[in-house]
């Protein structure tokens, strides 16, 4: 590839990481903190495309013996054309039911409302039930939102993908559900549950970590968050 060709390749990948930085598709790929990160990358990309170019065109033509580049060269194209156009769905049931849970014990709880019913996530309901007993959450009405999944025997599973930097490191926390589930649940569904805490447990099935009950008493499908992935409790 001569250096005008490197230059535009430059130009469209730091382009292509602005767009995801500027946009929600980032969030497909990484946590939302390292946004200012792909900012950055993105314009030292643009940067480095325009200094090439500068560099190329005050070199001029024939400053430099003609040789031949590999042809194989041009595949490095490939990774920049997929990242254009394909985005990735994030991680689902597929992945939940092949990693066992992540759940890990937190050095401390946020503070919540004494009254009215509480609004968790997955990991922290999660932390909660199984390392401090359920203690705030007895007796409170409780909405958790997450996709489903089933394992081997069919047993119903509400899950978050908690993040420590990227997709490649998101591992599950999981929820086991009883109660008034709804009679037919698809895996990577959706759902916000509400219902209450019960001292009931599990094992993972995967690695025999810690899984707390839910008891739902409504289920109810909702849109796919903006945000897949569970950052605050991914242990």
């Amino acid at each position: 590839m001569n250096h005008q060709a490197q230059a535009a390749l430059l130009f469209l990948l730091g382009a292509t990481v602005l767009h995801a930085g500027l946009t929600d598709l980032h969030l497909r790929y990484v946590k939302a903190g390292l946004r200012p990160l792909l900012l950055l990358s993105g314009a030292v990309l643009i940067a480095t495309a325009a200094a090439t170019a500068w560099y190329a065109r005050r070199r001029g033509p024939h400053s430099a013996k003609p040789h031949r580049e590999p042809r194989v060269s041009w595949l490095l194209t490939l990774p920049l054309f997929a990242l254009i156009l394909v985005a990735p769905p994030a991680l689902g049931s597929y992945s939940a039911t092949h990693t066992g849970t992540a759940l890990r014990e937190p050095l401390g709880y946020p503070e919540l409302p004494e009254r009215g019913p509480l609004r968790l996530g997955v990991g922290e309901y999660a932390a909660r039930a199984v390392y401090d007993h359920g203690r705030h959450l007895r007796g409170r009405p409780i909405s958790v939102t997450g996709f489903v999944a089933l394992d081997g025997a069919g047993a119903p599973y509400l899950v978050r993908m908690g993040l420590n930097c990227c997709a490649a490191d998101a591992q599950p926390v999981k929820i086991a559900l009883t109660g008034e589930i709804p009679p037919v649940l698809r895996p990577d569904t959706w759902l916000e549950v509400t219902g209450r805490y019960t001292p009931r447990r599990t094992k993972d099935p995967v690695n025999d970590g810690p899984v707390p009950y839910f008891e739902v008493t409504r289920a109810e499908p909702v849109p796919v968050p903006q945000d897949p992935y569970d950052e605050a409790w991914s242990g």
